[in-house]
Formats: structure tokens, sequence, C-alpha cells
């Protein structure tokens, strides 16, 4: 696991890398400490990341300049910030978590075991996520979203215009982070429900979600019965 913490106070800093590999363990393979933005801009945008810890004021910027610059890669982000008044806009922005300064070891570890069990999600879901359009980033809106299909280690988004928009998270990692009305309906694939029309339950024990504007997708086995609870 690759870890970056991204704060000007050393003695911060430090404490963090401390407690983080005191938590996590051997599931840490290296931690990168950068105390301005664009030294870890450059380092995310060269090196694949899987967590990133961010401090929202430095040195003259502004962390939310990191998220948007690199919000398009695969890493998940814990903010660790004084700032409390910008938990909204972060978790907007897809953050896992956001741990007000002063911060106590069990709220640190609080966040570190989000990032580590896949299952969870952030209490506040994203808004908007960041995909990479040639040298730039494109950004959606959630609202625009109807589902995510899986592919291998990235997601294509596909929005209520038909547009399609490769994204480098995976489903798990998109899980995470998307509001309530998205389901996990099969291993490639997750759906906002309220644009499902109806299911159809077809012999042998296929089952397919119809959606509004007629598109089918199936609905895995092991999923089916809490699909269905969610129709009752």
């Amino acid at each position: 696991m690759h870890i970056v913490i991204v704060e000007d106070e050393p003695a911060i800093a430090e404490r963090i890398e401390r407690l983080t590999r005191e938590i996590l363990e051997s599931k840490v393979d290296r931690i990168r400490h950068f105390p301005d933005v664009d030294s870890a801009i450059e380092h995310i945008s060269e090196n694949a990341t899987d967590l990133l810890m961010l401090d929202l004021k430095l040195t003259g910027r502004s962390g939310f300049d990191v998220l948007r610059d690199t919000a398009a890669q695969s890493y998940q982000t814990i903010i660790i910030s004084a700032y409390s008044d910008q938990a909204i806009t972060a978790f907007e922005w897809g953050v896992l978590d956001f741990v007000n300064k002063p911060f106590a070891r069990a709220r640190l570890e609080s966040a570190l075991l989000r990032f580590v069990d896949t299952e969870n999600r952030a209490n506040i879901a994203a808004r908007y996520l960041s995909v990479k359009k040639g040298r730039e980033l494109e950004v959606i809106d959630i609202e625009d979203l109807v589902y995510v299909a899986g592919m291998d280690n990235y997601s294509e988004l596909v929005l209520t215009d038909g547009r399609k928009r490769l994204h480098d998270k995976s489903l798990a990692k998109l899980q995470m982070v998307l509001p309530p009305v998205f389901f996990r309906i099969h291993k490639s694939y997750i759906v906002r429900m309220n644009r499902v029309k109806k299911m159809h339950t077809h012999r042998g024990g296929r089952y397919e979600l119809e959606l509004e504007d007629g598109t089918v997708l199936p609905v895995g086995r092991t999923r089916y019965k809490e699909v269905q609870e969610l129709f009752i």
C-alpha cells in the first residue's frame, strides 16, 4: 500500500505517519510526505497511490487543488484539517473521511479502518466525480450518473444523455463514495435504483433489471434477494 501525506507542519506529518504505520502495520509498503501542493501533484500524477492523507490549508495553497488536479486517479482520500467548515465540500469531491484537527489516535484509526474496509462508505456521499478527458479533467455531477460498469481496475460511467466516461477507480472504490441510491446489483454493475423501471425473472435462475431508457442489466444470483427487497 502506497500512502501520500500532504501536510506543511513537519511535527503533524511525522505524527500522522507514525500512527498510520502503527495502525495499518504490515499493510503499509511506503509512505511519502510532501509539504506543498505542487510536489504532491507531481508525485501522485507519476506514481500509483492508494491513500492520500491531505491537509486543506497549505502554504499559500488549498489542498483542494490536489484533489482537483488528481481526483480522476484511483486513490482514496482522508482529509486531516482544522477547517471543519470545509467538510461538506470535501465529501462532495468524494473523499472517504474528514478528520478534524487536533485529532486523537482513535479518530484517525477509525478513518483508516474505514479505508481498509471496502464494504463501508463515507457518511456523506460524493456529489461529483472527476474523469480524465485528454489532458484536462471533466467534472461529472452524480445526478447525471445512471449506472457504472466494471472494467477490470477501471469503471465506465454511463450518463443520462448516453455519454460514457472511463474512470480510474474500480467498482469497489466507487461504491464507497456513491450515494445509497446506487446499489451493486452484479459483480460488474452499480445502478441508480430510482432509474429502474422493472425487474425481470427468467427460467434457470436468471434475473435482469430494465432501466427507464430500456437498458437491461444482469442481476447477480448472490444479489437477487437484496435487489428484490428494494421493490417490496
